[in-house]
């Protein structure tokens, strides 16, 4: 395995302690489970119950509260997992990366705690990895049967299975929401980047980048299928998809000049990406409205619109019929023109974010470099 194997930073000491009840007499269970969570002890109920159910003695359960206001620890207890609370509110990768601190096992496997895992699914973990020796991550999706109906979240969920069931399995990115990585290689790595990502953001993608960079194997399993529980409103899908996931994956990719032909970066992706932005200016052209004009240059415009609508229908066309499949005709007209909608903001978002980034250049050659730092994965 490449890389150093320098532990987390050991003078981290988290505000409260492990939970009264430590679930587990092995002294070094196979693999710790870790669930970061803040409030959501209902879904985190929900969580837990079905890690219990499929938990072994090879297995121990970590949960850690981002500063919550509501009783998770009580609900940690309940399932007789470890308890553990970071000292501010840091996000996913500050929860997580405590959680690795104080792990046992040698796989560290990261459970959102609004994700119910089905039987078996720890078993499947442990099977890849007893199976493949390289293997040093691996990450699975959210099924296709999502536990909130609504169209926003169906989409939401949909989406994000197609696209994780359509990739290589040889993957170049990691997935946190269900995933999994060897204790030794997170450790070399100095777990999630704490600094850059003090929200929930794209920390699972940066690190997973970072393990390829090291020529880390990762594996998506697409097997390994579990159901997503939240309710996504319009206002949170979209602040979500631009501001913590469009922004800082476009600044990513700019920083480190690496554009992953993978998931939902393909160059189909790139290409209906820019077929959308084309269609939107052909709309929005005035020689659309203006009166007057010669016949062929109004046919012309008309025909380069369903040129685009054509192209946009057959590269997706996957995507567009598991949409009908699973929720019918109505469904998969709207689901496409939201796909429609999805593509042109995050067109836009790294179109403005790479005009944008000499500025930013800039401004951070003209302050303290401090990317060299080792810190700056460490929890704080």
């Amino acid at each position: 395995m490449s890389g150093s194997t320098s532990p987390l930073r050991s003078d981290f000491a988290p505000s409260v302690g492990p939970a009264e009840h430590t679930p587990f007499a092995v002294p070094r269970p196979l693999m710790s489970v870790i669930v970061p969570v803040h409030n959501k002890a209902s879904e985190l109920s929900q969580c837990l119950a079905a890690l219990a159910e499929c938990r072994g003695q090879e297995c121990e359960l970590i949960v850690v509260d981002d500063q919550s206001t509501e009783n998770v620890r009580e609900v940690a207890t309940r399932f007789r997992a470890r308890y553990f609370c970071t000292p501010r509110r840091g996000g996913p990768a500050l929860a997580r990366n405590v959680g690795a601190k104080h792990a046992l096992g040698g796989i560290l496997l990261f459970v959102d705690a609004d994700v119910v895992v089905p039987p078996g699914t720890l078993d499947l973990v442990r099977r890849c990895f007893a199976e493949d020796s390289d293997l040093v991550a691996l990450f699975g999706s959210y099924d296709d049967e999502p536990a909130c109906t609504d169209f926003y979240s169906t989409f939401k969920n949909l989406m994000h299975h197609h696209v994780h069931q359509s990739s290589n399995s040889d993957a170049v990115t990691f997935w946190a929401g269900c995933g999994a990585i060897r204790t030794e290689a997170f450790q070399a790595l100095r777990g999630f980047d704490t600094e850059k990502y003090p929200m929930s953001s794209i920390e699972d993608i940066e690190l997973g980048m970072r393990l390829v960079k090291n020529k880390q194997k990762i594996r998506l399993v697409k097997e390994l299928q579990v159901k997503h529980l939240k309710r996504w409103s319009p206002g949170k899908l979209w602040q979500t998809d631009i501001f913590r996931r469009a922004v800082p994956w476009s600044r990513l990719i700019l920083e480190t000049h690496s554009v992953p032909n993978d998931l939902n970066l393909t160059w189909k992706s790139r290409t209906s990406a820019c077929l959308v932005a084309t269609l939107v200016v052909l709309l929005g052209s005035p020689v659309v409205h203006l009166a007057g004009l010669p016949m062929w240059r109004t046919r012309l415009v008309g025909g380069l619109v369903a040129l685009n609508i054509f192209l946009l229908m057959f590269l997706n066309r996957g995507l567009y019929g598991f949409f009908c499949r699973k929720r019918g005709l109505r469904f998969a007209i709207g689901a496409t023109l939201m796909h429609w909608l999805y593509l042109f903001y995050s067109g836009t978002t790294f179109s403005l974010c790479w005009i944008a980034e000499p500025f930013r250049m800039g401004l951070r050659s003209a302050s303290p470099d401090l990317t060299l730092e080792h810190s700056r994965h460490d929890p704080q």
